[in-house]
């Protein structure tokens, strides 16, 4: 048990632990090849030599898109390296056109919950090579055989890079090919989604829970002694439904059960390709697809979104953590306490119960309770708590802080066997913003942002940051919105002073990885 408090002191005052191959993070693989090598966001299009001078943990350059460069909507893009948390810069980024096209399902990696292990059910998984999914922006409206979406992401690792740097080449991929099987469907807005696919809805009001005239009054009598349209009658009328029974599936549900596929798919890749090349450590995911005039945001882990629209701020993702995942974390504890090695305790206290309060009565809350109660403590309660800590500093298991993400497969509490994959999920929520509802001007944009911006900068500081530097700028340039990027990356690493970094009002200013999208909203239904 000692050794499990020290193991949870270092975790809660530094986070992950590195501790080597019998350490928190397993095996390191660094004896396998590496499936991607480390780099900057291919749009950035740095050398090699850029790259390294941008590893400065002290000078810490902020690095944004060259001049001779543009991405998608204009958008713009900053990012800073961490002030020597890690060697290199484990956040990522991604920003491309993306197309799929009508394939075979045998195209893509499985989508349907399988018990049959990863190696066995899966022979073809996506590279990112040659796969033909990028467009020319100059053709957008040629391509008849497929649907074209625009594609952001950020990634933010941890305990290594290898995560992140495999996902933002390759969860695009996955998206494309999870759409490929309802392109046709999304592509007929006039009729809702068949419930088996290669049926035709059937528009026979009996199933539609509209049965009209004389057959809303026949009743059960009527009905058994074979009365129209029932069994055994001659007439081929069909019956009247008693209940409604079909649910009305939407459109962009399938968008969204497309992206949700396609994290789980990204991350089932990974754990397979971990057996033949160094994919290091765990990342979150913060993706946006726009497609068919509106944006999916996804979010698996504490990266945010926030959408600035006419000096309003909207929400558009949710932060997974210990404590706002608590329930979560703690019921699959009290199901499966043999995740918990007999080494921790799915219950909450305020603090670490003492061996000599075994007997009294102390406050403790379980998944069941957003409140908190007392109990009479015993021996199980002196096990360390599944969650412990507040704020950036909450863990589970006394190793993470984030419960959502991609990677982590083969992480383990230091110094044990106990494995923290089963607590974490790679399911993000996806939130839907429709474009086409709202008349947006050059000054509304999404915001993107890695836990670096948003652990020193509130959502209105970032509001008002960018709102007053777009409103300093030239709306017809399109370079601001890049310029944006910069300032805002700027006001969150701050200035180097005596005493490390400090941003406004002498606070703290991040010493994390930085890196934020800025991307222009009235762009959604006409190219710049």
């Amino acid at each position: 048990m000692l050794t499990r408090v020290k193991s949870a002191v270092a975790g809660f005052m530094g986070g992950i632990m590195s501790g080597g191959n019998s350490g928190g993070v397993g095996n390191t693989g660094s004896e396998l090849p590496l499936k991607f090598p480390y780099m900057r966001p291919e749009f950035l299009g740095l050398s090699l030599d850029e790259i390294e001078c941008s590893a400065d943990h002290i000078a810490r350059p902020i690095l944004i898109l060259k001049e001779t460069r543009r991405l998608p909507w204009a958008t713009g893009y900053a990012e800073v390296i961490n002030a020597g948390k890690s060697a290199l810069n484990e956040d990522q980024a991604c920003c491309e056109v993306v197309v799929a096209r009508r394939r075979p399902m045998s195209y893509c990696p499985p989508s349907t919950p399988s018990k049959t292990p990863t190696a066995k059910r899966r022979n073809s998984l996506p590279n990112g090579e040659g796969l033909g999914l990028r467009v020319d922006h100059s053709k957008l409206g040629e391509d008849s055989e497929g649907l074209v979406f625009h594609y952001w992401a950020l990634f933010d690792g941890h305990a290594g890079s290898g995560a992140a740097i495999v996902a933002s080449r390759l969860l695009q991929h996955h998206i494309a090919c999870q759409l490929q099987a309802v392109i046709e469907i999304l592509r007929n807005v006039a009729s809702l989604p068949p419930t088996v696919l290669g049926e035709e809805p059937d528009n026979n009001p009996y199933f539609q829970g509209n049965t009209p005239g004389p057959h809303r009054a026949l009743t059960r009598a009527a009905s058994l002694r074979g009365a129209s349209g029932a069994p055994g009658s001659p007439s081929n009328t069909p019956p009247p439904p008693r209940f409604f029974t079909e649910k009305k599936i939407q459109h962009e549900s399938l968008v969204i059960g497309a992206i949700e596929n396609a994290f789980k798919e990204m991350d089932a890749q990974i754990e397979k390709e971990k057996q033949i090349y160094n994919i290091t450590g765990g990342c979150t995911a913060l993706t946006v697809v726009y497609l068919l005039g509106k944006l999916y945001v996804a979010n698996a882990g504490d990266s945010r979104a926030i959408i600035i629209r006419n000096n309003d701020i909207i929400p558009m993702s949710t932060e997974f953590t210990p404590e706002s995942e608590r329930q979560r974390l703690q019921f699959l504890g009290f199901m499966q306490p043999h995740l918990l090695g007999n080494e921790f305790t799915h219950l909450e206290f305020p603090r670490r119960v003492q061996r000599k309060e075994v007997g009294k009565r102390m406050l403790y809350r379980d998944f069941t309770m957003n409140g908190w109660a007392y109990k009479t403590v015993n021996d199980e309660d002196l096990k360390f708590p599944l969650i412990y800590g507040e704020g950036k500093k909450a863990r589970v298991l006394a190793t993470i802080g984030v419960t959502r993400g991609l990677g982590d497969h083969d992480l383990k509490v230091h110094d044990s066997n106990i494995y923290i994959k089963p607590f974490l999920s790679c399911c993000p929520e996806v939130k839907v913003y429709n474009l086409q509802q709202y008349e947006h001007g050059a000054d509304d944009v999404l915001v993107m942002g890695t836990d670096g911006l948003w652990d020193v900068l509130s959502n209105q500081e970032v509001a008002e940051a960018v709102t007053t530097f777009l409103a300093n700028c030239d709306p017809d340039d399109l370079h601001r919105y890049t310029m944006a990027a910069q300032d805002l990356v700027m006001r969150a690493r701050g200035v180097l002073r005596d005493r490390g970094w400090r941003i406004t009002n002498e606070r703290l200013g991040s010493g994390d990885d930085i890196s934020a999208f800025i991307i222009p909203l009235m762009y959604g239904n006409r190219q710049p």
